[in-house]
């Protein structure tokens, strides 16, 4: 079974690196959505590594935090029936104080 690509290379270029929107809050730039479609879970990228697949953004779970996540391990999830998780295809770069 292949791995699912969550980022267009187009976007990925776009994503600045990690810590480059240090200390901007919820004024920082998602430049994509992801989401669970079988339940309540969406980050919001604002930055990553594309070498590691390590990424910050917020992260709206059980709770609503600022934090890291790894791309590598969201493309590698699957949930019921094989479901994985998908990027927002109408999501455009938005300050996060504007995702939720």
């Amino acid at each position: 079974m292949t791995k699912t690509k969550l980022l267009t290379k187009a976007i990925a270029t776009k994503v600045p690196a990690l810590y480059a929107q240090d200390g901007m809050g919820m004024a920082a730039i998602a430049y994509a959505k992801f989401f669970t479609p079988w339940g309540n879970w969406t980050w919001y990228l604002t930055e990553m590594d594309p070498a590691t697949g390590q990424c910050f953004g917020l992260v709206i779970g059980l709770e609503r935090e600022l934090g890291y996540f790894n791309l590598r391990e969201l493309e590698a999830t699957r949930g019921p029936a094989g479901l994985r998780i998908e990027r927002d295809i109408h999501f455009d770069p938005t300050p996060l104080s504007q995702c939720f």
